[in-house]
């Protein structure tokens, strides 16, 4: 293993700002940049890994679908299993669902209801907080199978649209490695 040292700076060197995408006046953060970097991607894993190292997690949960990308890694590098929460439809056994608010409109995550059992610690993996809707949701869910959310992890914050102030008002710890 490679063993890379975090910096932020690197990190943001490699995440691409695509202005008025996908609708005028955003400023969207581009993370396929980053995932052409295998030492970025690297550092990227490396940093979760040593965060969640002996934190006494019994799972890693990935959210659909830029969460897969980080979430599947850093399950196999810790030896736990990986939990996917995915848009409706997409599960082939038994589910439960949660409905959540976008900026434009209404969404759901669903998990297999076998997926996670009482006192499982899960952290919640994604590329991004924004609204914080999504995670939410997957917390809502993990709730609901009777375990527990030890953290939020993404890549990028977006502070200014509110994600993480939600995520802490309810309750959940979250953790990134930049804001913007």
């Amino acid at each position: 293993m490679n063993h890379s040292v975090f910096s932020e700076d690197r990190l943001r060197g490699l995440i691409r700002a695509v202005p008025d995408w996908p609708e005028p006046g955003v400023m969207f953060r581009d993370i396929t940049t980053l995932l052409k970097s295998p030492e970025g991607m690297s550092m990227v894993h490396e940093t979760f890994a040593e965060r969640y190292r002996d934190k006494g997690v019994t799972h890693i949960g990935a959210l659909d679908a830029r969460g897969f990308l980080l979430g599947a890694p850093l399950a196999a590098t810790l030896k736990l299993p990986l939990v996917i929460f995915r848009k409706p439809g997409k599960l082939p056994a038994d589910t439960i669902c949660e409905e959540y608010t976008l900026e434009y409109g209404k969404a759901a995550l669903e998990v297999h209801t076998d997926s996670l059992s009482a006192g499982d610690k899960i952290v919640l993996i994604d590329d991004l907080i924004a609204t914080g809707g999504t995670l939410l949701a997957a917390t809502k869910l993990v709730n609901r199978l009777e375990a527990e959310v030890i953290e939020a992890a993404a890549i990028i914050d977006l502070p200014a649209l509110g994600g993480s102030s939600k995520l802490k008002d309810e309750g959940i710890v979250s953790f990134t490695l930049t804001s913007y």
